[in-house]
């Protein structure tokens, strides 16, 4: 079987770098295992596949090259911007079904993409000694003030807080650790940051480590972000009135791909009950594939 998928790069900055993704929308003959070819032939860490809904306006699937996953930001970046350079959605709000569970859809007039994320939970507090071993730092090279934590707001990453740019371009990772310690924490990854930027307006430039799920590095990510945006908030924001705080994270620096992720979150005397994250996408190429 032939169909047609959408290759574009999402969260890109000033229209450059970004995180690749695949989009399938005409999914009406797909099964499962179709969809799990399509991303692996395409190869990106991500394939966004839009069905229909009776619960939000549309359903979306997410498949990684090896397996299938409940969300994913840049590749819902990705989705929706095909389907704004195509005319079929245009400027405002939409409901997606996801495994996740039904999530809000914002697009803007910067034709930016926000993806609503779930409530964060703030998960396991990890010990810093083989997490620093698994990238090749030493204890002294992490955030005196800030723990190691699980956190999420749709999928778990281990966050990491270091120094400074300079320790966090020295970082080195060595995957079967990762693997193994994704593995025994049930979560995707790592994202590992520093406060320290590249440019002044940016919150924290970070780096993502996905090895259990054939991710070796991200250039850019969603939904990490986001709970990144949340452990901020909770840790450095807190804040007696309501407040409303845009975060811009840097990441995909150290691939060459520059890339910008920007997570907004509303709370109240420190509880976080909205959160988006979101970005621009390159135009988009089609690609035929063979399943």
């Amino acid at each position: 079987m032939k169909i047609k998928s959408y290759v574009l790069n999402a969260f890109t900055k000033d229209y450059g770098g970004g995180n690749p993704a695949g989009v399938v929308l005409d999914t009406e003959q797909l099964s499962e295992n179709h969809m799990q070819a399509a991303a692996k032939t395409l190869g990106f860490s991500e394939t966004a596949f839009l069905l229909p809904s009776d619960k939000a306006d549309w359903q979306v699937r997410y498949f990684t090259p090896v397996e299938e996953v409940p969300i994913c930001g840049h590749a819902t970046v990705a989705l929706f911007s095909v389907l704004l350079q195509l005319k079929e959605a245009a400027i405002g709000r939409y409901t997606i079904e996801t495994k996740a569970g039904i999530l809000s859809i914002e697009i803007t007039e910067k034709q930016q993409i926000f993806l609503q994320q779930t409530s964060p939970h703030y998960l396991d507090i990890l010990p810093a000694e083989k997490i620093a071993a698994s990238l090749n730092l030493s204890i002294d090279d992490l955030h005196e003030e800030l723990p190691i934590q699980i956190v999420s707001t749709g999928l778990k990453d281990i966050l990491i807080p270091v120094k400074s740019l300079e320790t966090l371009s020295q970082v080195t990772p060595d995957f079967e650790q990762i693997t193994q310690l994704s593995k025994k924490h049930h979560v995707t990854g790592y994202h590992v940051f520093s406060l320290e930027t590249s440019q002044p307006q940016a919150t924290a430039q970070c780096r993502n480590f996905a090895p259990l799920f054939d991710i070796p590095e991200e250039s850019a990510t969603g939904t990490s972000n986001a709970a990144l945006a949340c452990y901020l908030a909770h840790y450095l924001r807190k804040e007696e009135e309501m407040n409303e705080e845009v975060f811009i994270f840097e990441q995909g620096y150290s691939m060459g791909a520059p890339s910008e992720i920007i997570a907004k979150l509303s709370q109240k005397k420190g509880h976080i009950h909205d959160i988006y994250v979101g970005g621009t996408a390159s135009d988009y190429l089609e690609r035929e594939l063979e399943v």
